[in-house]
């Protein structure tokens, strides 16, 4: 390429060494990268089998039983006998536990804990989302980076050259794309069934809410 600004050869040959630098950054970014997905798939396939399902109809009567709960002894109970994850449980036990604040304390400390759990969620999607951005992004710059080594062999006839140009872009394009859609599906279930649980989670925390406020 001829460049007719004074001193184009210097720019160019920079951006040169400099894209050429990424190239092992960006495959040990990669390999990272395959590690977690395959981490992010077994993980998910042991939440999957080791989540409680909880119907709609186990929501609707656990709000009622602890609307109708006798004392707040009797309410913790019914908490603790409900089939509904632990992490719930231990939400709902605490704000069953605020007897000694008034109603705006107590109202606070609900929306806080419910925040909390929020916030566990977004961290274990956040992993996944990331991936599913860079992934293909980093692909795309390992499919990018080697075609010009490959496309000056191909000037020189170095087919050998080329060819393990050609196969390194391919390779890191099916790696990034791969680990992309991967853990795409697997942030679209997981996210699936964290809404389910946050819904339910400030459906029963209301309705503790409400008993606790009525004492």
């Amino acid at each position: 390429m001829n460049v007719t600004i004074p001193g184009g050869e210097y720019l160019t040959g920079s951006l040169d060494v400099i894209s050429q630098s990424l190239t092992i950054p960006v495959l040990v970014i990669l390999i990272i990268i395959v590690v977690i997905s395959i981490i992010a798939l077994g993980g998910i396939i042991s939440e999957y089998t080791s989540r409680k399902k909880v119907p709609v109809s186990l929501i609707r009567d656990l709000i009622y039983d602890i609307n109708s709960a006798e004392s707040v002894e009797a309410l913790k109970g019914i908490i603790e006998r409900a089939e509904i994850p632990v992490s719930q449980k231990k939400v709902l036990t605490e704000i069953a536990s605020s007897s000694s604040l008034d109603l705006n304390s107590r109202e606070a400390l609900a929306r806080k804990l419910v925040e909390y759990e929020e916030e566990k969620i977004d961290a274990t999607l956040r992993q996944t989302d990331i991936i599913t951005r860079v992934g293909p992004t980093l692909g795309l710059m390992g499919t990018l980076i080697p075609m010009g080594p490959g496309l000056a062999a191909l000037g020189a006839g170095d087919v050998n050259t080329l060819a393990e140009s050609l196969t390194l872009a391919f390779n890191t394009t099916i790696v990034g794309i791969g680990s992309g859609a991967l853990c795409y599906v697997i942030g679209k279930f997981r996210s699936s069934w964290y809404d389910r649980y946050l819904s339910d989670l400030d459906a029963l925390s209301d309705a503790v809410l409400d008993y606790m406020n009525k004492q």
